[in-house]
């Protein structure tokens, strides 16, 4: 719980339930009983209810391993020609070894490879590690500046900022040809 909770409810919570209990022992009435069991029963699923939300609604700490797999674009945030063409144009792929290969694709092949390398860096205010790629020259337009990372409890996204295509989305997944339904 916050600072505020444990300052003053706690506190309060326990001076009033030893105030009931001596009092419950000098007129052993079953209410007073019944009463601090229920202050209690709240108050721990109060707790609860609180301690689920934050994990629920808390972000994900990514370290340099999380970053490792296969990327194509996000097509679950804009949905149009405009995505599907770019997802059906380029992907890429982080490695274990630090490397990165960004491909350009026409009609299921692949025509070009763009290779760089990528790190990762952690502040003190962000334990989050965020990536850095470094780019062999030349790169592709997408390819010309980190990304930044967007997280949520269970997953990330990273947004490449492309001169050409402004916001570019991509998320973690296998690259496969879009069906024509």
């Amino acid at each position: 719980m916050g600072f505020g909770f444990n300052l003053f409810v706690l506190p309060i919570v326990l001076v009033g339930t030893l105030a009931a209990l001596i009092y419950w022992l000098f007129h052993q009435e079953a209410a007073v009983g019944k009463t601090i069991g229920f202050v209690w029963l709240a108050l721990l699923g109060f707790i609860l209810l609180i301690s689920g939300i934050n994990w629920l609604t808390s972000k994900k700490k990514l370290d340099k391993a999380d970053y490792v797999g296969e990327y194509v674009i996000n097509r679950a945030y804009f949905k149009g020609e405009q995505t599907d063409w770019q997802y059906n144009h380029f992907w890429f792929e982080i490695k274990e070894n630090d490397s990165i290969y960004f491909y350009v694709m026409e009609q299921e092949k692949i025509v070009d490879t763009y290779k760089g390398t990528i790190e990762t860096t952690v502040a003190e205010r962000h334990p989050s590690a965020r990536l850095i790629i470094k780019m062999d020259t030349p790169t592709h337009h997408i390819m010309c500046a980190n990304p930044t990372t967007y997280r949520s409890a269970w997953s990330f996204y990273l947004v490449f900022n492309s001169p050409k295509f402004h916001n570019v989305f991509f998320t973690k997944g296998k690259w496969a040809p879009l069906s024509d339904s």
